[in-house]
Order: structure tokens, then C-alpha cells, then sequence
């Protein structure tokens, strides 16, 4: 199913060149937004929660779908994951296509080597303060709440097929927060198996 995702970031500006180009290319049912790309996206969402393995997401330009270049990445990750093909109209972008694939290939590249570039700062960072006395305590202090939210983290990140950026949308965290409660909750499951071990 080809499922299309129009948005125009003014209420002055229209959708109709948009739509008409969606249309003609075959999209069987169109989401559209007209707000700022900055503002939470609701039809973007609704497009997002409809599509299922094997169909097909069309923007008219690339610019219509992503914030930024980590939006895009992170969106593209995710329809990775869940074997959904992007056509971008204006961008002669379709990843249904052998060519087109190897841009998901690339686009999993830089989130891999994103992740890798904050763990390695996060490491740096924590060797720097025990060197100098600290001990990195704000994960183990989190608030009950938090703990609760940590938890669900951890389990949505192991249990279920969603992305990195649909956890985040879910649970409504910044990824820093994100990786440093997945970070707690891998040091207190390690903390249990020793106890459980004397």
C-alpha cells in the first residue's frame, strides 16, 4: 500500500501541489499536517502507525517529512526496521529499488555510528569523573516515576520491534535520557544477578 504524507508548514500556504503529485503517483490514502516541522506532528504520526511491512511511505520532498538530518535519520531507521519503503517525488529517492536500498544501508551507518559516538562520550565522560572522584550517581538517583519509565525503556527496547525514535515518541524522552535509563537498568539488573550469586 502506498501511503502518502503531505504537510506545508503555514497556514497561508497550500497543499494541493502536494496532493495532486501523491495522487498521480498511486497513494491510496494521504495524511495531511498544516503546522511548523518544530510543533509534535499528529498526521505524521497516524501515517506512521499505519504503515505495516511492505508498504510504501511518498513525500512530495524530503523536506516535507524530516526536521533535521537526525529526524530523517532516525525516521528512516525505523522504516528500516519495519520493511517499509520511502519515495521522496522531488528527490528521485525510492528505496524500493536496489539503488534506492542502499541509502537505508547508509542512513543505518550514521544512526549506528551515533549511538557508537555517544557511548563512547558517555564512557569518557565517566572515566573523567572517577579519575577525578565522582562517580556518576544521577541514573541510580532517579525518582520512583522515572525508575517506572526506565523500566519500560529497557523492556520496549528488548521485547519489541519498535525504533529507537518510536520508544522516544512513546514515552516522550530525549534520546540522553533514553540510553542513561538504559544504562541504569543494565547496572541494576547486573546488581541483582550478583546478589543473586552470594
Amino acid at each position: 500500500m502506498k501511503i502518502g504524507y503531505a504537510r506545508v508548514s503555514t497556514r497561508d500556504q497550500k497543499l494541493e501541489m502536494q496532493r495532486s503529485a501523491l495522487l498521480e503517483y498511486g497513494c491510496e490514502e494521504i495524511f495531511e499536517e498544516k503546522q511548523s516541522a518544530v510543533k509534535l506532528r499528529p498526521e505524521l504520526q497516524k501515517a506512521l502507525a499505519k504503515l505495516r511491512k511492505g508498504d510504501v511511505i511518498v513525500v512530495w520532498k524530503i523536506d516535507r517529512l524530516a526536521r533535521s538530518l537526525k529526524d530523517l535519520i532516525d525516521l528512516m531507521t525505523g522504516f528500516k526496521e519495519k520493511e517499509v519503503g520511502f519515495i521522496s517525488l522531488n528527490d528521485s529517492i525510492d528505496t524500493t529499488t536496489p539503488q534506492g536500498r542502499l541509502i537505508f544501508n547508509l542512513f543505518g551507518s550514521f544512526a549506528e555510528f551515533e549511538r557508537e559516538i555517544i557511548s563512547e562520550r558517555t564512557r569518557a565522560g565517566l572515566e573523567e569523573a572517577r579519575r577525578h572522584g565522582r562517580h556518576g550517581g544521577r541514573p541510580r538517583g532517579l525518582s520512583k516515576e522515572a525508575k517506572k519509565t526506565a523500566w519500560a525503556a529497557y523492556h520496549l527496547k528488548d521485547k519489541s520491534d519498535l525504533s529507537i525514535s518510536d520508544i522516544l515518541e512513546q514515552l516522550n524522552l530525549s534520546k540522553a535520557t533514553y540510553y542513561r535509563y538504559i544504562e541504569w537498568a543494565d547496572d541494576e539488573l547486573k546488581s541483582r544477578k550478583r546478589v543473586s550469586k552470594k
